[in-house]
């Protein structure tokens, strides 16, 4: 009998790729997932009702960022910026635009880095800036795929290698506590050289990203136009009042540990100076929730999949499936267990949710194999990390999508989820493998 988790991720890939909304797909690939581990309909949509709630706050998180965005734009500070390098691309030859194109993706890549751990406020960045630039990389012919993978890496590869920001709570207080918890000793464990090669993997794939989408891919601009205010009135006053609204809404996100109550507290500023008149409120807000809407939707179906996933039992036992196929094979055991990873994390959605599933099972079976406790951590977190990128369901895909795709040009499969799962789950799994084999 097929494992419920594998008829479930395929079904909801196989929908996915197949241009079916991704909200259906994950409804789909939740019953079916369910009905195949023997929940039967009716358990199967409870486990999946009560798991909504889990992607809920998100889902309200990236709302009120839409409209948080939409008040920036009508203030006009990101397009004063969007002007100015607009300016920059019109008075440079061939060879100067190419300076600005990689000055823009220089730009979004230290950013999308910073927002793990310098400034760890995670893809809340994203419905913020990119849209303002989206003209001026379109006047470029720069290919959003690149970007997308830009930003992936970015949202990714800090928190799998760093322990900082996100990249503490990940590799210290889930990583390490979940393999100490197991019974492996880390004191002498250096978590950042555990991950070190697999990190290493993720920069090769940028790489490769960056050699793949090189060539000018042409966008529509009278549709971004329509939707995105390319010509903005701003001075000074409301230029100011938006960078405070900005600085306000992160401080208070870094002080509460909360994307609502920040957002909500920027866009109230804009109210209370006037930038937004009080009559205006109701429409901007409606206006930038609807932007956000699908991405919400999405991380809500997403939270009812992984309580179907989980509430089936099946993870494990495709763990303990995998375990009966190694033998005493310490090659095949480490590729068979980031392959696992890979497959658990790109259903569920999350790296963060996936390591302690996976360290329960895939410790033992590393202790029992001979890995050494470096190599036990670095599959462990490899697994865990294995996923997030070339997810459907994942923020590290969803975040990216919400920014390039706000004109409709820029599809969240084929043109986020694809291209980030080839360049980084494929050279990931390589070096995550070799990895386990020499530590």
């Amino acid at each position: 009998m097929i494992n419920a988790v594998i008829a479930a991720v395929g079904v909801m890939l196989i929908l996915s790729l197949s241009r079916v909304h991704v909200v259906i797909a994950l409804i789909v690939g939740a019953l079916v997932g369910g009905l195949t581990g023997g929940l039967g309909i009716e358990a199967t949509l409870k486990a999946f009702n009560s798991g909504l709630g889990g992607g809920a706050t998100v889902a309200l998180s990236y709302a009120l960022l839409g409209a948080f965005a939409v008040a920036i734009a009508k203030s006009g500070l990101a397009h004063a910026l969007a002007d100015k390098i607009l300016l920059l691309v019109d008075r440079q030859d061939a060879t100067g635009s190419g300076q600005v194109k990689w000055l823009l993706i220089g730009l979004l890549w230290v950013v999308s880095i910073a927002s793990q751990n310098i400034l760890p406020i995670h893809i809340a960045f994203i419905p913020l800036l990119v849209p303002p630039l989206l003209y001026v990389l379109t006047k470029l012919q720069l290919d959003r795929r690149l970007i997308a993978c830009v930003i992936t890496f970015g949202l990714i590869t800090p928190y799998m290698f760093l322990p900082v920001g996100f990249g503490n709570i990940f590799l210290n207080e889930i990583l390490l506590a979940n393999v100490a918890r197991s019974g492996v000793d880390i004191s002498q464990v250096n978590v950042t050289h555990a991950m070190g090669i697999p990190a290493l993997g993720m920069l090769c794939g940028l790489l490769l990203a960056l050699i793949s989408y090189r060539k000018k891919r042409v966008y529509d601009l009278d549709r971004i136009e329509k939707v995105e205010q390319v010509q903005v009135s701003y001075n000074p006053r409301t230029l100011l009042v938006a960078g405070l609204a900005i600085i306000v809404a992160f401080v208070v996100q870094l002080l509460l540990d909360s994307m609502i109550i920040g957002a909500l507290c920027g866009f109230l500023l804009f109210s209370v100076s006037g930038i937004v008149r009080w009559r205006e409120t109701d429409d901007l807000f409606t206006e930038g929730m609807k932007m956000m809407a699908m991405i919400g939707f999405i991380m809500i179906a997403a939270s009812g999949f992984a309580e179907v996933m989980k509430a089936t039992g099946d993870v494990k036992t495709l763990v303990e499936t995998s375990a009966s196929w190694i033998g005493h094979s310490k090659g095949v055991g480490a590729l068979l267990m980031l392959l696992v990873g890979l497959l658990v994390t790109m259903g569920i959605g999350s790296s963060f949710s996936t390591v302690p599933i996976l360290a329960a099972i895939f410790v033992p079976l590393c202790v029992q194999l001979g890995f050494s406790p470096l190599a036990i951590v670095c599959i462990v977190g490899t697994a865990g990390a294995l996923g997030d990128a070339g997810s459907p369901a994942s923020d590290s895909t969803l975040g990216p999508t919400s920014g390039l795709n706000i004109d409709g040009q820029h599809h969240h499969i084929w043109d986020t989820v694809v291209p980030t799962f080839l360049h980084y789950n494929l050279p990931l799994l390589a070096f995550g493998w070799v990895a386990a084999m020499v530590l």
